[in-house]
Order: structure tokens, then C-alpha cells, then sequence
């Protein structure tokens, strides 16, 4: 069961890892024995699907996802063992997808306009007079 994460990219079922075990999730008396649990596993450090450029863009924009260049997905929201396994690719292939989405645009930095300064020093003027009249008169 190969996992495509675009046209270009398809992981094959050989570098996927599968581990199974019980579920905390829905299912009753059901949930006590069977595996219905999966964790999913793909090493992106020793890939043979991916280019360098790609290898390096996952590392380091999944480095807190990476447990020694391993990426990990669970998912134990469904009673069977196989919906839940579609989950989990399907986890994975957004995590992915989005580790190497482009960039967006740079955010241009703008200036504030004159009103929105006046307006910020009148605030600042009128909460300085407000605190001004909290003090305690003076002695004189």
C-alpha cells in the first residue's frame, strides 16, 4: 500500500513501519482485545524516494515531529484496525505535504499612517490623565 504524497513523490510500502497495540478509544468489551491501535513510521534521514534538497527541507522543518530522522503517526479514533490504518497514512501525507509546501509570500513591512498615530499618542494622553487624577492630592 504505497503512500502518494503528490504526483511526483510516492513513499512505497517498503519504508513504511507499522506497529499495532490496543486502543484506549471506542469499542466496549471489543476495545480489551483487539489491536486496534496504529503507529505508523517512516524514516525521512534514509529514504531512497526523496532528493537531498527534500531530505534536508523535511529535517529540518520537522525536526521536533523527528525522533532520529524517524516521523511517527498514530491513530486509534476508529473501532477497526484497517480505518484507522487510512488515517495514519493519510496523517502522514499532510505532515508531509505541508514539510514541503513552499514558502509563503515575505510579509512587507508597512508604516502606520499619521490618523493612527494621533490616535495611539491621544489614547496614551487620556489614560495618563485618568491616572493622573487617581493620585492622592498634594499636601500644599
Amino acid at each position: 500500500m504505497d503512500l502518494e504524497i503528490s504526483p511526483a513523490l510516492t513513499i512505497p510500502a517498503t519504508e513504511l513501519g507499522w506497529r499495532f497495540s490496543r486502543s484506549s478509544g471506542p469499542g466496549g468489551q471489543h476495545v480489551n482485545t483487539s489491536d486496534s491501535r496504529v503507529q505508523v513510521s517512516w524514516s525521512v534521514a534514509e529514504s531512497a524516494v526523496l532528493t537531498d534538497e527534500q531530505r534536508m527541507l523535511l529535517l529540518t522543518r520537522l525536526d521536533r515531529r523527528l525522533v532520529n530522522g524517524v516521523v511517527t503517526m498514530a491513530a486509534s479514533e476508529q473501532r477497526s484496525q484497517l480505518r484507522n490504518r487510512e488515517i495514519a497514512l493519510i496523517k502522514l501525507a499532510e505532515l508531509v505535504s505541508a514539510g514541503l509546501a513552499p514558502d509563503g509570500p515575505r510579509r512587507r513591512a508597512t508604516k502606520p499612517t499619521k490618523g493612527s498615530g494621533r490616535r495611539h499618542l491621544a489614547a496614551k494622553q487620556q489614560r495618563s490623565a485618568t491616572k493622573a487624577q487617581r493620585q492622592r492630592p498634594s499636601a500644599e
